[in-house]
Formats: C-alpha cells, sequence, structure tokens
C-alpha cells in the first residue's frame, strides 16, 4: 500500500490542472491526452499546465450527500471552462447563494477527502470566486 501511495503523491499531474495541447491545431485537452482527437497521428500533443481561471457554464447545489461520504452540506458543483477552453467537473468554495453562471472563478488546491479518521487524506483541485 505504501509504495501506491507514494506512486500517485508522485504524479505532477496530480496536484496541478495539468493537460495537454496540440500545437498542430491548438486545442487544449483536460484530462491529457496522447492523441489528438481532431488531427489524430498528425497532432504533436505537448504537457500544459492549465493557468487554472476560468468561468462557471452550470452548477448544483447538493444539500444531502449519500449516506457514505463524510461530507459537509451543501457544497456546489459546476462544470467550469478554463481560459483555454477545455470543460472540467469541479467543487466551487463559496455560499449557494454567491454562485451564478459566468461567474469568474480561480483553481486552488484543497483536501478532497479522506479514508476514514486515520486513512489517506486526497488533496485535488477546486475553484474559488476570483
Amino acid at each position: 500500500m505504501a509504495s501506491t501511495a507514494k506512486f500517485w503523491r508522485e504524479q505532477a499531474s496530480r496536484y496541478n490542472l495539468e493537460g495537454t495541447h496540440c500545437l498542430n491545431c491548438g486545442s487544449f485537452f483536460f484530462p491529457p491526452r496522447v492523441l489528438c482527437p481532431k488531427c489524430r497521428r498528425g497532432g504533436n500533443i505537448e504537457p500544459y499546465k492549465f493557468k487554472g481561471t476560468g468561468v462557471v457554464v452550470t452548477y448544483t447545489t447538493v444539500y444531502q450527500a449519500p449516506r457514505n461520504h463524510n461530507r459537509q452540506t451543501p457544497y456546489t458543483s459546476a462544470i467550469i471552462e478554463l481560459e483555454e477552453g477545455p470543460r472540467l467537473l469541479s467543487e466551487v468554495i463559496c455560499e449557494p447563494e454567491e454562485i451564478s453562471t459566468g461567474m469568474r472563478v480561480r483553481a486552488v488546491f484543497r483536501k478532497i477527502g479522506e479514508e476514514g479518521e486515520k486513512g489517506i487524506i486526497y488533496y485535488g483541485t477546486k475553484f474559488v470566486p476570483a
């Protein structure tokens, strides 16, 4: 188990908002791709670290979490369109009445969850109002 946890901790993309960029057509991808779906084999893919800014496309607020999840409610999940174009699903940290479509947000590094009181703690990207 220790080697598995170390493997995940050492992946650079785990703690950064990283994807890929096709140098041929200019498309950006999140999560990362090894092949550009537009250019196919002619694509020239490179790693790309996103700026971490974007806008809320749509959102929902969860007031009752599933029983087996130890989550504080309410929390808001949103589809975020990054400045570079890709969209992703993430939690937005703000009061439910503060969020709106079109709201500018920025990425932050936060605790995502944990396995029990003495288990592994997971960290990752969430968003806050910009």
